[in-house]
């Protein structure tokens, strides 16, 4: 025996009717002394060996030796009296030494001697475990004593023996035994450490020596309450809600989540898997307390695994409405440190890091083999897959493979060399993915040449990867305008962050994106060397006093909407352009009328000659620098790539001094809408921008900005293009869609010896109980990111893989291919922000419930389907009917979805 009682069993042996029996002096010497059940035999572990006071001992040594068994010298009793600390507990004194204070003898020996000298009337024997510590044999005499007491009565202390090598586990029962535990109640324990703290006792498998307990430590055994929580899990401020629960008793499994601050994802992922049923079972009938391993490498110690038995206890006691699943997200943030803070997530992505921890937590496997895998080099496809699915095994064995694993084979071949690599790989779930528009609607705004007619805003469909030249004719078939008459920029903080050329892709342009059309003249979209326009961007801009204590200088500030202007070249002049922007503006710019004018038509003749330079000529005259000029708060905004119009020298070529006129003035300004000269130099030929400069009296005068905002809708707006809905199985028909490899991801051809772009083709083999379907909503390129929101139809129940799974198949047990829906994550909302939600059936109810975070409503089967589908979990049909408890003699009516009839013939499709 490992445990030793405090208060063992008083032995007492009669020593007259065994003494009739005693063997001669020298054969007891012999006996005892020498022999394989003698003194002097090496000691086995686990073995017992026995404790005798030194002095008798030596009594019975000169004894034998004497040869007279009737001398004087006759050791009577076997008295051990001098070992012990008094004569009631019977505790071995402190520092005794083999030699000094006793010997040792096996056990053989010391019955013999009990059986010819008996023992002293009421003394224990003294019984010691050979141990082996660190490769050495030895006899614990002094064995570990711990103090144990139950978490609710932490002052009534226990006192019992462990040998070193006694596991936590005999611990543990023996605490249970002393505390009279009912089997059905869960336990686990503390050990109060050197600083005063406690911790817990996690591994039961170990040894008393490798956890490190010493005699006098504090072992605190703590039982899990009734609503599944562990009372040193809770906070004192919670105690009174605590109360509160386990008096209400609701439907088990029927459990809302706290929302921690952006853990809808997490919730909704727990509330799926919290609603299989085989795996729920398996944490409630306390399984997985046996297959804990805490010793992988690949996994959390166990923790992962017991923080979520915990919610799976909770949830499933009915004493809730909710929890609060705090210490689970602490555990997955010290794991995962992606799922750190409070940042939004997805729910599938935690989903795939929990299964995996579960399994590694859980893994029957202790030791991991290396397992070499092969090719099928033109073995039968069943050979291949059994083979590689006990390899598998032969390193992954745990309920999550059980109920989760299923098995799909892949075929690649080599487009040079025709080489064809047959695999078969494990999958945890399959990613779907959904059939994708080759369609894109972009919403842009149309402006005229018209000065008259407002903006319009169009809603196009264009191809996904169309072009710049696309959406002009898309845009031209509502207009009539050519598209060839048509320029396309992005507007940012009233300038152009960028001017598209026609053969730029389409994808370069986000869905959040401003995007305008302008008209322009024809004769400006030949080619640059021909042009007979140029076209201009222009820019509005408001001078406003600079934020400085005596005012001395002002600023420009950009407003409104820029403008594309097509000028004549024969009209490149200060006077004409001003008057061609009069006229462009004059929808919102009211013209002065004659009490207005001023003296600048006196200098027209002379400003006349301060004319815009034409392609090819420098421009004459010198020029006045305006003055000290900044740019508004806004004009920080680096400009994108520009279109060139015009091959006319640069900006820094052009004249400086702006004509002054009734209504603004006009200045030559680098893409961002600022005078920057610094910009200019280094491109000469760049682009030129004109600025429109509005004094503030001036712009409030007779600049009208509701108009100058204003736009129209056209008739394309209120058109929405329908996505048709899609099945589910034909996203499982496009899972398994032949497909070429992309560049970034190449196969490298063992008969080649080089990377191919290899086709490949997935096809389902063997099929899990429950399987996870992951929907593909979320699409992701260099340029976008996007959600597709199809609608999935999916099935309630009977969904059929049979089409599917090329395994040859079982005709008499359809159920096998089957599945029927248990649970559904949501996620509404679009890439920046979103909030997942859950339907799931109750396993034990058959009822589908709503579950929001805390929140739990119930609901039909008709509200399951949406376009926020995004994880599936389905059960297998036979596997369903294997978890149900046996029906009465009526047949039962129509199944709920997350069951079906009982069936005694099932087969398991492993």
């Amino acid at each position: 025996m490992a445990a030793v009682a405090a208060n063992p069993p008083a032995a007492t042996e009669d020593p007259e009717p065994q003494r009739e029996a005693v063997p001669g002096l020298e054969s007891q010497r012999r006996q005892i002394k020498n022999g394989e059940s003698g003194q002097e035999r090496p000691l086995r572990a686990g073995e017992s060996w026995f404790l005798v006071e030194q002095h008798w001992y030596i009594q019975w040594e000169v004894y034998v030796q004497g040869g007279d068994q009737d001398s004087s010298t006759f050791p009577g009793c076997i008295n051990n009296a001098k070992l012990f600390e008094d004569q009631v507990n019977w505790c071995l004194k402190k520092g005794l030494v083999e030699g000094e204070d006793y010997v040792l003898l096996p056990a053989a020996a010391w019955h013999c001697l009990v059986s010819w000298y008996g023992l002293e009337h009421g003394q224990p024997p003294i019984e010691r475990k050979v141990v082996e510590l660190r490769g050495i044999q030895k006899v614990e005499v002094y064995p570990v004593e711990l103090l144990l007491v139950q978490h609710s009565d932490m002052g009534t202390p226990h006192t019992a023996q462990f040998s070193q090598t006694d596991s936590i586990d005999l611990v543990l029962r023996t605490a249970r035994e002393q505390f009279l535990v009912s089997p059905q109640e869960e336990t686990r324990l503390w050990v109060k450490n050197a600083q005063g703290s406690f911790e817990r006792l996690c591994n039961t498998r170990v040894t008393v020596l490798d956890a490190a307990l010493k005699s006098g430590q504090l072992v605190v055994m703590e039982t899990r309450s009734k609503d599944g929580t562990w009372p040193s899990a809770q906070p004192h401020a919670v105690n009174r809600a605590s109360k509160e629960d386990e008096d209400f008793q609701g439907q088990p499994g029927i459990c809302g989540l706290t929302n921690l601050g952006n853990t809808c994802f997490m919730n909704s992922a727990l509330q799926c898997l919290s609603n299989v049923p085989q795996l729920t079972e398996y944490f409630l009938k306390n399984r997985y307390l046996e297959e804990l391993n805490f010793c992988n490498p690949l996994g959390m110690k166990g923790e992962i695994a017991e923080a979520y038995a915990d919610l799976v206890k909770q949830a499933w006691s009915g004493h809730h409405r909710s929890i609060v699943p705090q210490v689970f997200k602490t555990k997955v943030g010290h794991f995962a440190s992606q799922f750190l803070g409070y940042q939004q997530h997805d729910s599938q992505e935690l989903l795939s890091f929990l299964l995996d921890g579960l399994h590694e937590d859980l893994n029957r496997v202790k030791k991991k083999e290396y397992v070499e895998l092969c090719d099928a080099a033109g073995r039968p496809d069943q050979e291949v897959a059994q083979e590689a699915w006990q390899n598998h095994k032969r390193r992954n064995d745990s309920v999550i493979v059980d109920t989760f694993h299923g098995l799909f084979k892949s075929t690649l071949v080599c487009p040079d060399c025709g080489n064809v690599s047959v695999t078969f790989d494990p999958f945890c779930y399959l990613s779907v993915p959904l059939p994708v528009s080759h369609k894109r609607v972009m919403e842009v705004f149309f402006v005229s040449m018209d000065p008259r007619r407002k903006p319009e805003q169009h809603r196009l469909v264009v191809p996904k990867k169309g072009k710049i030249s696309d959406l002009c004719v898309a845009l031209a078939k509502h207009t009539g305008v050519s598209p060839e008459r048509m320029m396309v920029a992005d507007v940012f903080s009233h300038r152009f962050y960028k001017i598209y050329q026609l053969e730029e892709s389409l994808s370069s342009i986000l869905d959040r994106d401003d995007i305008f059309i302008y008209e322009v003249s024809g004769r400006s979209a030949i080619c640059e060397n021909s042009r007979e326009d140029v076209v201009l961007p222009i820019y509005l801009r408001e001078r406003t006093p600079a934020r400085d204590y005596n005012n001395s200088y002002y600023g420009l500030m950009l407003f409104g909407h820029p403008l594309l202007v097509s000028v004549p070249r024969d009209r490149l002049s200060w006077d004409s352009l001003y008057h061609i922007l009069l006229y462009r503006l004059s929808r919102y710019v009211t013209r002065p009328s004659s009490d207005d004018e001023d003296d600048g038509d006196e200098k027209a003749d002379m400003e006349d000659k301060d004319s815009i330079p034409k392609p090819g000529h420098m421009a004459g005259g010198s020029s006045q620098d305006p003055g000290p000029e900044q740019a508004g708060p806004s004009s920080g905004v680096a400009g994108g790539s520009r279109a060139p119009v015009d091959n006319s020298p640069g900006p820094s070529h052009w004249p400086q001094r702006a004509r002054r006129k009734h209504l603004f003035t006009l200045q030559t300004v680098n893409s961002n809408g600022t005078s920057d000269r610094s910009n200019f130099n280094e491109d000469t030929h760049a682009q030129p921008y004109i600025a429109i400069d509005w004094e503030p009296e001036m712009k409030k005068r007779y600049y009208n900005e509701v108009e100058a905002e204003g736009y129209v809708k056209h008739d394309c707006v209120g058109y929405v293009l329908k996505k048709a809905p899609v099945r589910l199985q034909e996203c499982i028909e496009l899972f398994t869609t032949m497909e070429t490899l992309e560049k970034e991801n190449p196969w490298y051809c063992p008969s080649c010896k080089q990377h191919q772009l290899a086709t490949k083709k997935l096809d389902l083999w063997k099929l899990p109980e429950t399987l996870i379907i992951h929907l593909k909503r979320f699409s992701y390129t260099k340029f976008s990111r996007e959600k597709l929101d199809t609608l999935v139809e999916f099935p309630i129940r009977d969904l059929d893989f049979s089409e599917f799974v090329i395994k040859p198949q079982n005709e008499s047990a359809p159920e096998l291919y089957k599945y029927d829906l248990i649970a559904v994550s949501n996620h509404y909302g679009g890439l920046r922000d979103g909030h997942y939600t859950t339907f799931a059936c109750n396993k034990d109810s058959g009822q589908w419930h709503y579950f929001d975070d805390s929140s739990v409503s119930p609901v039909t089967e008709n509200q399951i389907e949406s376009k926020a589908a995004y994880v599936l979990f389905y059960q297998r049909q036979d596997v369903a009917r294997r978890l149900q408890p046996q029906p009465g003699l009526s047949d039962p009516p129509v199944p709920p979805a997350c069951s079906s009839p009982p069936n005694s013939e099932f087969m398991d499709v492993n």
